[in-house]
């Protein structure tokens, strides 16, 4: 009988802490949840931006996280793809179209170029000084663009070419170029938001 206050004591305790921690939790998700709603709306591909980013996994309580996590996602697209590209172009004979496999090689080489510089963006957000903030925002910035400029190059140079190999790459591609523009404009709402931080991390 004695030992019943302490047991009611400790079952008060112990559901408040669940109470509060859940409700914390929960908060937390609602916040993140909002800011990736909010940043998601203006993107270009609004309802590729919800989906990525929304699934993603890791913190995106700020503007940069948001901003390194749409460039990882299209770093790690551009990764698959420019693989594929390189199976596809090492399996393509001599007898196939020309055009085709001129296309293939140059494309081949711009996905190679965009992994490179989606990797130099994303560096360069991970290492953002509060300094040297505006330097580092226009690298980020002029990489990103050119990681699109030659995904887009690659589906041009597929214009004249007809055939399965052609439906692929562009789907493939298509996708890439589509969440490395999401990972643009995060990288400008960045720049805009003045989340800059105040030291290097």
């Amino acid at each position: 009988m004695s030992n019943r206050p302490l047991l009611y004591f400790l079952t008060v305790v112990f559901f408040s802490f669940c109470l509060i921690s859940c409700s914390a939790t929960k908060n937390n998700h609602d916040e993140t949840g909002d800011l990736v709603h909010s940043s998601c709306l203006h993107a270009n591909y609004p309802t590729i931006c919800l989906r990525t980013l929304s699934s993603y996994k890791g913190p995106a309580k700020t503007h940069r996280d948001l901003a390194q996590a749409a460039v990882k996602v299209s770093l790690s697209r551009a990764r698959k793809v420019s693989k594929y590209l390189t199976q596809v172009s090492s399996s393509v004979n001599k007898g196939t179209n020309k055009r085709e496999r001129v296309a293939l090689s140059d494309c081949v080489e711009q996905l190679s170029d965009s992994v490179e510089e989606l990797g130099k963006t994303l560096s360069e957000l991970k290492h953002l000084r509060g300094e040297t903030f505006r330097w580092q925002m226009s690298n980020a910035e002029t990489w990103a663009s050119a990681a699109l400029t030659n995904e887009d190059t690659c589906l041009d140079g597929f214009e004249d070419v007809d055939g399965k190999v052609k439906s692929d790459v562009k789907k493939k591609i298509t996708s890439v170029a589509r969440v490395t523009s999401n990972a643009l404009y995060m990288i400008n709402r960045l720049d805009e938001s003045r989340d800059r931080p105040r030291f290097n991390p």
